[in-house]
């Protein structure tokens, strides 16, 4: 019991995270264009979310629950919270995109529907129908079938009511697939005035279904969406007769056939249709069941055109290069006298690019390792690797081949590597390989020369855009040492390594941690300075959080920056006064871990992949990073101390999870671009040093 007191439920503290994306979405102050895709986002993570955390529940249903991992409650009773919660935020959402809408109209960008069309729009849809959408629509009358048709997840359908007002015919249902995967889910219609007018495909078939069923004496049609989220696991089966890529290419090719966890309709549906449908589909009442608008799979408006000016969308802001690396300089030679450390996107994610180019063509490196969780579809950095072994250098992947709704790239990067004799490994059996670490092995007067690259993001350069990360490129034999030994443990799971400067999940990362917290603990009773400062994005495992209760009530000084899940309570009597909790979420998503220990103002710095789950202290293989040089440890403080300064797009959380704004009487500080105009500025000065 005292558990449930003190912890907030992780699927709600989850769902206040993406309220926090809607806040975007609604926020006057975030460019037009920019919170239409914000709704987008917020469409995509509730997906995600009932793929996996709600289809985790429904199993726990099914085949038995952890109490530990509800933190007590049950899980028809989690059901229902989350399904009010979600509800909840569908009014919150519905209500945006009407106001959007109409601040759209203000702009001269109008989305239209069927019934808004002049008579020189119809006849263009009218052809584009006939030439784009017809021959992908494949409509099924329900009366001719058996069983109801297998709905597809990430597909949206009509469920369309067959009508003769003349009652020549009895009414008929049918069903029919959206392609939108298959075609621009937003068609732009011509115009003859300085207005600009856009239609979904969706809208396109509803005018033209008179096409569709044109051979049948139906004259009245009504069309409306259905969706249906599926369970997203992967379900691998212990047959050693197949190789492991084997069962997880069958495994992805089998994810949509997986159990139904959300059903969402138009809520304008006729009742003797939906209830059709239900029963066909055979609901009971612990399925999720969500009434929502005229359009499903929001997420294809992260992708919504921007037909106005500039100030509908974020203003470009271009990564800048680190001031210590020139072009056509040696990253390797820099690297070699001492440590550089990137921060993503405000610097290039290309500089890494370069390294591993450079890497690929020096004749003095022997060997590349690297871990890979997920990269980009035409990665750069797969590319470099590609190239490195055709270069002679013994190229070693860990491939993660289980990176949730990314298995397909990395399978295909896998074969990509192997035709040209990389070495790929597919990680640990019963653990995920989630670190994100470069080893590269140098031959110079006969002397080996290792340098590593730490990072808390993956390799990826489309998330270097807009996730805020950071890599440290070091040849401290301390850390590079250490970096070999993780790869060796991934390679020889029966070797064992102790580790003094790496704190290694899952092995010697929780055990460590606990002690830090526990050295402050420590001096907060000796009367000494003690505060700990965590930036990660997930605060979920409930032995971390009673520890820092427990330090909280030695008197440390805790500070949080935790953009996604936090079960911790801050600010409570007696349990947690001394902890302050704040989130951001803003047009970069916040993604680097930091870990910063006082150690008697001897500060501890880390950087880590890995968050304050028990997927990632336990069953996973993480690395956190100490960081040694002094000029680094000074940036990652100064950056920390502008976040946790942040009044314009920081939120409080607190019991109540109402995700209110920072507000105090300081000067603004709205800290990305607080960080951009800083790297700005680094970039500039470099630049009058040069010339």
């Amino acid at each position: 019991m005292e558990r449930k007191v003190k912890t907030i439920n992780r699927e709600i503290s989850w769902l206040s995270f993406n309220e926090r994306v809607l806040q975007e979405a609604m926020d006057a102050n975030v460019p037009l264009i920019e919170r239409i895709r914000f709704l987008g986002i917020y469409s995509n993570n509730l997906d995600e979310f009932f793929k996996v955390r709600v289809a985790t529940i429904k199993r726990m249903i099914d085949f038995g629950y952890d109490p530990e991992a509800l933190d007590g409650e049950k899980p028809f009773k989690i059901l229902s919270k989350i399904q009010d919660k979600v509800i909840e935020l569908q009014q919150k959402f519905d209500y945006t995109f009407e106001t959007i809408l109409k601040e759209l109209e203000k702009e001269n960008i109008y989305l239209i529907n069927e019934k808004q069309l002049t008579r020189e729009q119809a006849e263009y849809v009218d052809l584009y129908f006939d030439s784009n959408i017809l021959p992908f629509l494949s409509p099924i009358l329900l009366s001719n079938v058996d069983e109801f048709p297998y709905l597809k997840d990430k597909s949206i359908y009509f469920a369309i009511k067959l009508t003769s007002r003349k009652g020549e015919v009895p009414v008929e249902y049918a069903l029919m697939e959206i392609p939108s995967p298959l075609l621009d889910r937003f068609i732009i219609l011509p115009s003859n005035d300085k207005k600009k007018y856009v239609i979904l495909i969706d809208d396109i078939i509803r005018y033209c279904l008179k096409d569709v069923f044109s051979i049948f004496k139906y004259d009245y049609f009504e069309a409306y969406t259905i969706k249906l989220t599926r369970d997203a696991e992967l379900d691998i089966d212990n047959d050693l007769s197949k190789s492991f890529l084997e069962k997880i290419s069958k495994g992805v090719s089998e994810r949509s056939k997986g159990q139904p966890v959300r059903f969402v309709y138009d809520k304008e549906i006729p009742k003797d249709l939906l209830d059709y449908i239900i029963k066909r589909l055979g609901f009971d009442p612990s399925d999720t069941i969500i009434p929502g608008t005229r359009y499903h799979n929001f997420k294809d408006f992260m992708g919504f055109p921007n037909l106005g000016d500039k100030h509908l969308v974020y203003e470009p802001l271009q990564p800048f290069s680190h001031p210590d690396i020139e072009k056509h300089e040696s990253i390797i030679q820099l690297v070699l006298k001492k440590d550089i450390m990137l921060h993503y996107p405000y610097q290039k994610f290309n500089h890494f690019i370069d390294f591993l180019r450079e890497a690929s063509m020096d004749p003095k490196v022997k060997s590349i390792c690297i871990t890979i969780y997920r990269v980009a579809k035409n990665s750069k950095v797969m590319n470099a690797l590609i190239n490195a072994a055709r270069n002679g250098k013994k190229v070693t992947v860990i491939m993660e081949l289980q990176a949730r709704f990314d298995e397909e790239s990395n399978i295909y990067w896998s074969k990509k590597l192997e035709q040209v004799g990389a070495n790929v490994l597919f990680g640990i059996k019963g653990l995920k390989v989630h670190c994100k670490l470069v080893l590269i092995n140098r031959e110079e007067d006969k002397k080996i020369q290792k340098i590593a690259v730490i990072s808390t993001g993956n390799f990826h350069e489309r998330n270097a855009e807009v996730y805020t990360d950071v890599s440290l490129f070091t040849s401290d034999n301390r850390i590079t040492c250490e970096v070999e030994k993780v790869f060796q443990f991934i390679d020889n799971t029966y070797l064992s390594f102790n580790y003094k400067h790496l704190l290694v999940s899952p092995m010697y990362m929780r055990k460590r941690l606990m002690q830090l917290i526990d050295n402050e603990a420590k001096n907060a009773r000796k009367g000494k300075d003690a505060y700990i400062i965590l930036k990660i994005n997930n605060l979920v495992d409930n032995e971390m959080v009673r520890k820092l209760y427990y330090a909280n009530r030695a008197g440390v000084k805790i500070k949080l920056i935790v953009r996604g899940i936090c079960c911790i309570t801050p600010g409570v009597p007696g349990l947690s006064e001394n902890i302050e909790a704040i989130s951001i979420v803003d047009r970069f998503l916040e993604h680097s871990r930091v870990f910063v220990f006082c150690n008697n103002n001897n500060e501890l710095f880390y950087i880590s992949s890995a968050d304050w789950m028990t997927r990632n202290l336990d069953h996973r293989i993480e690395v956190a990073c100490p960081i040694y040089d002094e000029e680094l440890k000074k940036h990652l403080r100064m950056k920390i101390e502008v976040q946790l300064a942040d009044n314009v797009k920081a939120r409080i959380i607190n019991d109540v999870q109402d995700n209110n704004y920072v507000r105090n009487d300081a000067p603004p500080v709205h800290s990305q671009l607080v960080l951009y105009n800083y790297y700005k500025e680094l970039s500039s000065k470099n630049k009058e040093v040069v010339s």
